[in-house]
């Protein structure tokens, strides 16, 4: 008689909500489903609408490419919503806890919800720490990050940085490594050719397009890449930029930048979060993904510029130098600096002739831990059971 499955919960955003978070948990479950019993205990309020600068923080894509099951129980600012939370834990019984970690804001529920069910549950609360600070952070984020992952029996990092990071407050709990996966789910059989999407663009064939993907804020780095391309352009006269993604500040800055710099024509901005069934349109248009990011642990960016078997630029910063094979399946450059920015893009075209990015991309993909999770999650439910 087969034993039964191990049941894993789950806590973390998935669909209807929008974002990499989202997507992350969503593969997380596909990856465990067939081997363990896996329930994600979804928000009902994730963040509250006045301290959410983007548009709308629900997927509004009329093709969904990830829709795990999921309840939507957990309102993160909600004190007796946690206690009733941490109530349905205990009586589901599960044999591992995984919450979702990625942002300060959430450390008071996070910590309520734990601290409820640790006397149960002691050896079983993963929190798989995406992020360990946010990108912005400041004392208060620290404090309430040491707060909101106090009673975590063991951690699961995604980057190097981040082991390093909850290294320092881990107290000797252990640490388990796995990456981002690669998200290839964007790349439907729909999916026009480049040359198709090229003309929807307005670009022609011979265009040189370099892509910043994403929403903007500050520490992604996206005035340093406007303020690098009029000399990119003088060096490769048919150099495009793409900039498509929700501007979560004024985009006046930005604007008035390209129109200073007298760069408007050759500039494309799109400003709004894109939906899943438009997101192919520009990486298999471009020819370069760029993400001069300030600071970063990893980037979901990067994954799906992979999963389109795209290369990309990237600064060395936090994770995101880990991610890519120098020179073989994009260009690592160091941060804050226009200049590097401009010397990057001209090293990048030098070599297109000659390196065959795409098949160094297959390969290095092909060795991405996240397909060990099953074996991981394994271990992990193991140890804590000794």
């Amino acid at each position: 008689m087969q034993a039964p499955k191990k049941k894993i919960i789950l806590i973390g955003p998935a669909h209807p909500y929008r974002g990499g978070n989202s997507l992350f948990v969503s593969h997380v479950y596909d990856e465990l489903k067939e081997d363990f019993e896996v329930k994600i205990f979804n928000y009902s309020l994730l963040y509250p609408s006045i301290l959410f600068p983007g548009k709308t923080q629900y997927d509004e894509s009329t093709t969904l490419i990830k829709k795990a099951p999921n309840e939507r129980l957990v309102n993160s600012i909600s004190p007796i919503n946690w206690f009733q939370v941490a109530n349905r834990i205990i009586k589901e019984n599960p044999d591992l806890i995984v919450f979702d970690w990625w942002h300060p804001f959430f450390a008071f529920c996070h910590f309520t919800i734990s601290e409820l069910i640790k006397k149960k549950f002691r050896k079983n609360i993963l929190f798989v720490t995406e992020n360990f600070i946010s990108h912005e952070g400041n004392f208060i984020d620290k404090t309430l990050t040491n707060l909101g992952l106090k009673n975590a029996s063991a951690f699961m990092v995604l980057s190097n940085i981040v082991e390093k990071e909850v290294g320092r407050i881990s107290n000797n709990r252990k640490i388990y490594k796995s990456e981002l996966p690669i998200y290839d789910c964007y790349d439907t059989p729909a999916a026009k050719s480049a040359s198709e999407f090229r003309k929807e663009l307005e670009f022609s064939e011979q265009d040189k397009i370099l892509l910043f993907f994403g929403y903007v804020r500050k520490y992604k780095g996206l005035d340093l890449l406007i303020e690098a391309f009029p000399e990119i352009q003088s060096s490769i006269p048919n150099a495009k930029l793409l900039i498509v993604g929700e501007f979560y500040n004024s985009p006046a800055f930005y604007t008035d930048t390209i129109k200073n710099l007298s760069i408007e024509k050759d500039t494309v901005i799109v400003n709004k979060f894109v939906p899943n069934e438009d997101v192919a349109k520009y990486y298999t248009a471009c020819d370069l993904v760029i993400l001069p990011y300030r600071s970063a642990t990893q980037s979901g960016i990067l994954n799906v510029a992979y999963g389109f078997l795209k290369p990309v630029l990237v600064t060395n910063v936090g994770g995101l130098s880990e991610f890519v094979d120098d020179r073989k399946t994009g260009i690592i450059i160091k941060p804050d600096s226009p200049k590097e920015i401009v010397n990057g893009v001209q090293e990048f075209f030098s070599l297109k002739g000659r390196v065959d990015f795409e098949k160094n991309i297959k390969e290095f993909i092909s060795k991405n831990k996240f397909g060990n999770l099953v074996e991981l999650f394994n271990q992990i439910i193991l140890d804590s059971q000794s």
